[in-house]
């Protein structure tokens, strides 16, 4: 087995080790030309996470459980609440109240955070209520652009989705997974994190990188399944990442900000084949 194998059946392990077991349902299937079936089928599990600071709600999310204390960690850096790890204090495990998940975070009696703010721009954020360059620069105020010497070579980064992909069990079960990855400069796996939503599985893995390494992350890459949006760019941002990768295409806005922001973005990264967005320049194409 060579090291690279090791490290993505070490990932794997990892990703694995907190995520619930998937549901199974009894559906009707239907193939054209043939007698209708009834079969079992394996469904993605959902539930919503209350996640709490000094006990105070601050945010609602939709999630896969599992990997949740790297999740809660991964969002209030990702919102520019918390820096390091050392400004945390305690992490209480999640608890289950009638079905709903909560989670709480204790913070150093230095770590100051504006409630109101916060609650707010995470409603915007789920509401699309973004605005353009008006919010880059909001976001830039807390965390500047990146000037980065990072240059990876192009067949490596067209090695990142099948890298990926063996990690991601939860999707291969469901089909309806998605899934986040940090990626070091030659290209190897380190970190996998499978949710339902695109930005959890983001915060999963920056979540687990910020608590136990690597970090800083600046000398690395982030990989997601689907498309690449302006919050998947936030969050890399926040982390440093200068290099980040999607499936499928970016937004518009998550163009625009990878311009200002100093990142590099790759899209429709997939079969041998990718678009750079932004900053090309990081990418070695000898």
């Amino acid at each position: 087995m060579t090291t690279g194998d090791g490290a993505r059946r070490e990932a794997r392990r990892e990703a694995r080790r907190e995520v619930r077991q998937v549901s199974r349902q009894r559906v009707l299937r239907y193939r054209r030309g043939e007698p209708l079936q009834s079969a079992a089928d394996r469904l993605a599990p959902e539930e919503p996470l209350e996640i709490r600071v000094r006990a105070q709600p601050i945010s609602v999310t939709m999630r896969t459980p599992g990997h949740d204390e790297d999740l809660a960690v991964g969002f209030l850096l990702t919102e520019g609440v918390i820096e390091s790890a050392d400004d945390i204090v305690k992490i209480e495990a999640p608890e289950r109240a009638g079905g709903f998940n909560l989670i709480n975070v204790f913070l150093r009696p230095e770590v100051r955070f504006d409630v109101d703010r916060l609650t707010r721009h995470v409603f915007a954020s789920s509401s699309c209520g973004l605005c353009g360059a008006a919010t880059i620069e909001q976001v830039h105020k807390h965390f500047p652009p990146i000037e980065s010497a990072l240059r990876v070579p192009a067949q490596t980064v067209l090695g990142l989705p099948d890298a990926l992909r063996v990690a991601q069990d939860e999707f291969a079960a469901t089909g309806g997974m998605h899934a986040a990855g940090l990626f070091d400069a030659q290209g190897k796996l380190l970190i996998a994190r499978e949710d339902v939503g695109r930005h959890n599985a983001v915060d999963k893995v920056l979540g687990h990188a910020l608590r136990h390494g690597p970090w800083p992350a600046a000398d690395h890459l982030l990989m997601v399944s689907g498309r690449a949006s302006f919050e998947i760019m936030q969050k890399a941002l926040a982390a440093r990442i200068p290099i980040v990768c999607a499936v499928s295409a970016p937004s518009g806005l998550a163009v625009d900000f990878a311009e200002r922001s100093g990142q590099t973005l790759v899209g429709f990264l997939r079969e041998g084949r990718l678009n750079a967005y932004a900053h090309a320049q990081q990418l070695d194409f000898s």
